[in-house]
């Protein structure tokens, strides 16, 4: 088999190199034979050129080491250099033609990172196999997780690898997957090559990585950890290699359709975050603080990060994205994750509340403790804020990538751990959340590519928006003036956020529709609590109502009209119960009194209807800037673009409709909820603010276009009667039919022209006893259920898919639950 003969004939089948090795190997060896790197390079290269080609043609027996042997002991490899070396089709010639030899490589590299595991790693040979072995599961598993036939291969047994170690134990044997994430397990605690060792001396005293105990080895200080250990350059690069195998462990589900149920769990997940990994709460407890302990600008230098590599960031972005994949856990299908309010010493309680059996998801909505939640709290805003950071001087601030693992990390953290939401939301540290997330609305909403980003930025706000102290928040005033291509204004958080909505409905791209009813929700939400909306904010509300209430918007689509719905019961909110102060509002509500007039006197019969339909060919879309006062843009800001042509994406399943998003609450005078039961359709009461829900075909027939582009929707009058006599205009008709004709008579008394004196005037104005019984306040609160959980899931994949291009660990492997597109 070894013959010098038999090699040549092999070496015709080496594999092809792509162009940028081959010039990078070229320049290699053109330093000649006195470089290092240049043999190493070579002799990795023969290897692959020999050792591959002879996986094709005929089986090795598993006992021949001196062959396996060749993958991993006798080079330093990269990740990188093996992929470049070892193709993906040369993994699947494998895999056709040569099966036994491909399940042989997986079982032989899975034993050498055990022996590592159980060995403790001492020498530097030891941890270069361990780590030549990572790097070459790295690689192959994806092309196994592809096709369907292999898919099981992992959590099969293999013969001698007993749960007792024994040779007579083969019927308690433990699978090959439940053997390799062990083994990574212990390998991510192991002294001197993941983590300090804790010995003063390493003569005759290497710790016995089985009587370890890896709550003394976490990573980071942060939750449940006190001590920061001495940063480590190459015990993060261990680290990071172990948990980018990991994370390819966790992708077989990316190798699966999208389930409508959402109830297929992750078997590597699901085993990993288990009681069989002895690891779990130490591990859990490192990702956590790794993550929320970073800091990317360190001391503040000017273009430190030119200067200095920084290794830490590689490490944070793989424990991102490893936390938040061990958190994918569908909340519906299993008991909520409960809170013992007892305190006691430790991170999370000691008892065992009834919880998921993932003990990821368990720790996380354990931790209780104040000082933990600041620490997570303040960590995840200092990252979410550093691509937000503005310098004189230009480019002198390193910048964070992975702001979305980020924020559905934060979504997790509020999902899961109730007493964290409220943590966030008692204080207004919540707003050094908001100001990112709005930051990233603003300047994805162009980008086609981005449209992920979009849609978890304003579940985040959904989410925050049901609970009556997010609106209370945003009354603070707006002062840090992050660069946004949004008009100047003078106000609030209130305005900021609906200023960028606003901004983000009239100049997004058409994919963004969907969304306009999650956006108008949550300013519906938070819409009783907001004490003062600047006259900018104000504009902006009236003049989405203009557009929305156009007779063509209203009968193009079956359920247009729920958007005029939403944005009456703002106004009627606000009126009700927060008219003192918002004397900016009223003032334009009185200077637009024409939309509300036309909505009340809006035609039902059939020819009018029909040429409404036929006046949508000649008039410019609605939701165009003419009639806002758009204003010069904040000093600094870059308009939103739209992607790059052929910028790569991951499709998303649709996500539910507002009525399967929320779950309608009231107000109770104490401040309370109060869980309304959906009404049926028929029967919603008249007159009661927005009765009607959006619903799922109402998404469906204005996802392509919020017209009638598709030519199915035909109104009616019936139709447009049924809702035209719920529209909630009352209050509004009532303020005007009281405070119109007194503006007119002061204007004409004084001769007035200029506006602040009118609004003097509204200041001080007061409709007490004047207007209807103020209505119950409505909550739409965000409900966790199946399709959500479906939807992070693929946009949470998708993200990992596009940010791991060094490697690129998944392209041009068969996945299946998402498309790869270009824009």
């Amino acid at each position: 088999m070894g013959s010098a003969d038999s090699k040549l004939n092999f070496r015709k089948a080496v594999i092809q190199l792509t162009t940028k090795t081959q010039v990078r190997l070229g320049a290699v060896l053109a330093d000649g034979p006195r470089s290092g790197l240049c043999r190493q390079w070579g002799a990795l290269t023969v290897l692959f050129e020999e050792a591959v080609p002879l996986l094709l043609c005929f089986p090795v027996e598993a006992t021949d080491d001196a062959f396996w042997d060749q993958f991993w002991a006798d080079t330093a490899t990269s990740v990188q250099d093996v992929f470049a070396l070892v193709p993906a089709a040369e993994i699947r010639a494998v895999r056709e033609e040569s099966p036994s030899n491909l399940a042989t490589l997986c079982y032989k590299a899975v034993e050498k990172l055990v022996q590592g595991a159980e060995s403790g790693c001492h020498s530097e040979k030891e941890k270069q196999i361990v780590l030549n072995c990572s790097r070459l599961l790295t690689r192959v598993l994806p092309c196994i997780f592809e096709d369907p036939d292999w898919r099981g291969f992992f959590w099969s047994t293999v013969p001698g690898a007993g749960r007792g170690g024994g040779e007579d134990d083969d019927e308690n044997a433990r699978p090959l997957a439940e053997s390799l994430l062990l083994a990574i397990a212990d390998l991510l605690f192991c002294p001197d090559f993941t983590v300090q060792s804790h010995r003063r001396s390493t003569v005759d005293s290497a710790e016995d990585i089985h009587s370890l105990d890896s709550c003394e080895y976490i990573w980071e200080a942060g939750v449940g950890f006190a001590h920061s250990p001495q940063p480590s350059y190459i015990h993060d690069m261990n680290r990071m290699e172990l948990l980018k195998l990991l994370l390819t462990c966790f992708s077989e589900a990316m190798y699966l359709p999208p389930a409508a149920d959402c109830g297929n769990t992750n078997p590597w997940v699901q085993f990993f975050c288990s009681t069989e990994n002895r690891h779990a709460l130490p591990l859990f407890t490192s990702l956590l603080n790794t993550v929320c302990a970073y800091d990317p600008v360190g001391y503040g230098i000017p273009y430190n990060h030119l200067l200095f590599s920084d290794y830490r960031e590689p490490l944070v972005e793989e424990a991102a994205q490893v936390l938040i994949v061990t958190l994918d856990h569908d909340s519906t299908t299993s008991a909520s994750p409960t809170v013992d309010g007892t305190t006691t010493g430790t991170a999370m309680d000691d008892a065992d509340p009834p919880g998921p059996e993932n003990l990821f998801v368990n720790y996380l909505s354990r931790i209780h403790r104040e000082e933990d939640f600041q620490f997570i709290l303040k960590g995840i805003a200092r990252l979410l804020s550093n691509p937000l950071l503005q310098t004189y001087l230009p480019n002198s601030t390193k910048k964070i990538q992975f702001h979305q693992e980020l924020l559905v990390l934060f979504w997790k953290l509020c999902d899961f751990n109730k007493k964290f939401l409220f943590f966030v939301l008692k204080s207004s540290d919540v707003l050094d959340i908001l100001v990112p997330i709005l930051y990233f609305l603003n300047d994805a909403r162009a980008d086609q590519s981005r449209v992920g980003l979009m849609h978890i930025g304003v579940f985040i706000l959904l989410l925050l928006s049901g609970e009556r102290n997010f609106g209370v928040r945003l009354n603070k005033p707006y002062s840090v003036r992050v660069p946004m291509d949004i008009p100047v204004f003078t106000g609030t958080h209130a305005d900021l956020l609906i200023v960028v909505f606003h901004k983000i409905i009239t100049s997004g791209h058409q994919r963004l529709q969907p969304l306009f009813d999650c956006l108008l929700t949550i300013v519906v939400n938070v819409s009783p609590y907001l004490k003062s909306l600047s006259m900018v904010a104000a504009n902006k509300l009236l003049h989405l109502l203009e557009a929305f209430s156009t007779t063509w918007f209203l009968f193009s689509a079956a359920q247009n009209h729920h958007l005029v719905f939403f944005l009456l019961e703002v106004f009627n909110n606000i009126i009700q119960y927060q008219f003192d102060g918002n004397s900016n509002l009223v003032y334009a509500i009185i200077r637009k009194r024409s939309v509300f007039h036309q909505l009340a006197n809006l035609p039902t019969d059939p020819p009018a209807i029909h040429k409404a339909l036929q006046r949508r060919r000649r008039a410019p879309e609605p939701l165009s800037r003419t009639g806002s006062q758009e204003g010069a843009s904040m000093e600094g800001s870059r308009p939103a673009v739209p992607a790059e042509p052929g910028t790569l994406k991951t499709s998303l399943v649709a996500t539910p409709g507002i009525d399967k998003l929320t779950e309608k609450s009231q107000v109770s005078e104490d401040g309370t909820l109060r869980s309304l039961e959906p009404a049926p359709q028929q029967s919603s009461a008249e007159g009661s603010p927005a009765t009607e829900e959006p619903s799922q075909a109402w998404r469906e027939q204005r996802r392509p276009s919020s017209a009638s582009a598709s030519g199915q929707w035909s109104p009616t009058s019936e139709w447009v009667l049924s809702w035209k006599s719920k529209l909630p205009l009352q209050t509004i008709m009532r303020l005007l039919q009281v405070l119109v004709p007194q503006v007119e008579k002061i204007c004409i008394d004084k001769g007035l022209t200029d506006e602040s004196e009118i609004l003097r005037f509204l200041q001080h104005g007061t409709l007490v006893g004047l207007l209807p019984v103020p209505h119950p306040i409505l909550i739409r609160k965000y409900q966790a259920n199946s399709g959500t959980a479906m939807w992070f899931r693929t946009y949470m994949w998708g993200v990992i898919y596009l940010r791991n291009v060094d490697p690129p660990v998944w392209y041009d492997t068969d996945v299946k639950l998402f498309e790869i597109q270009r824009v």
